[in-house]
């Protein structure tokens, strides 16, 4: 079978290839075997490959934080699952035609979800939805803030937002950028830049934000913290700009401040298994409900992975970037 393997660390449309490799063993007694429907590729994916990410991954090594499949044989201990259920699959090697993994390590879908969007549910929909929820306890009408709001997790921080009542403030950086955010929902979006503050304050009537979203970092993080209320919280979760995170003494002793940081993995590593099928359930059903959708802008085999890595690279892109591992 086939499936992208990690030669070595570096540009990723350089470095991940598409391999023979031995077909997926048949399942244990608690493991179940899929074959992959569809896989996204992520930012993270991008930033791992390259060695940007939290750590150095060993080469060669299996690629894919996200994948939807359907099962094609379970172990005899395995209850939970059937052969043709759909489901997520929650391994980091997804980017492959077929997979024997933990019965544990799948989520089974209700079956009317897209597999497709399935495939784009696990990273940014739930760090989204982790981020509105554990951090600050917000209320309908309650205000969040965030930065790069175009982003797939800022869309999803939109609607998410919106279908709990709360209410939302984009920074954006391009002027093109503010009408589709209007049109999906967004309260307020303003272009990044001097007066942050000021523009932000006369667009919200001064509204009390306690909640900041920031995938940007560097100077990003101290423009945030002076658009909200004292004792707001910053929630750094990216590092689009390429720098350390910048917050004044000001902010942290006079305005009391805080920043923390949110990584997907390392909480669902805290999640009961429990935990983690219930918020995966309830985000199905914001797929199938039609509160979320995400994008499609192409579609690659593994044959092309090379092109695919290069797509998701571009800056500019009007959606995801998708493997089809069986066509």
């Amino acid at each position: 079978m086939k499936a992208a393997e990690l030669s070595r660390v570096g540009p990723a449309e350089e470095v991940v290839l598409c391999r023979e490799v031995a077909d997926a063993p048949p399942p244990g007694k608690v493991e179940a075997s899929i074959d992959l429907i569809a896989c996204s590729i992520n930012p993270a994916d991008i930033l791992g490959i390259e060695g940007n990410y939290a750590s150095v991954p060993e080469t060669p090594s299996p690629l894919g934080i996200e994948g939807a499949g359907r099962v094609t044989a379970i172990g005899a201990g395995v209850k939970d699952l059937a052969v043709g259920d759909l489901v997520m699959s929650l391994p980091r090697a997804n980017w492959s035609q077929s997979l024997t993994v933990p019965a544990a390590a799948l989520i089974k879908l209700p079956p009317e979800i897209d597999p497709e969007q399935a495939a784009m549910m696990k990273v940014n929909a739930a760090t989204a939805l982790l981020m509105l929820k554990s951090y600050v306890t917000l209320k309908p009408g309650d205000w969040v803030m965030q930065n790069a709001g175009n982003s797939g997790v800022g869309t999803d921080v939109i609607k998410l937002a919106r279908k709990r009542g709360l209410k939302t403030v984009s920074v954006v950086r391009r002027h093109e950028l503010i009408k589709p955010l209007h049109d999906m929902g967004a309260n307020v979006v303003v272009l990044e830049g001097p007066d942050l503050a000021r523009r932000v304050a006369a667009a919200t009537n001064s509204a009390e934000i306690k909640l900041g979203l920031d995938a940007v970092a560097g100077s990003a993080v101290n423009d945030m913290a002076a658009s909200l209320a004292e004792g707001g919280i910053i929630v750094n979760y990216g590092l689009l700009s390429g720098r350390p995170c910048t917050l004044d003494a000001h902010q942290v002793v006079f305005r009391d401040i805080t920043l923390t940081g949110f990584w997907l993995a390392k909480l669902m590593r805290g999640m009961q298994p429990k935990q983690i099928r219930d918020m995966y359930a309830e985000l199905s059903g914001y797929f199938i409900d039609g509160t979320l959708k995400v994008a499609v802008e192409a579609r690659y085999g593994l044959d092309d992975i090379q092109q695919a890595m290069a797509h998701a690279k571009r800056e500019g892109r009007s959606g995801k970037v998708l493997l089809r591992p069986n066509g």
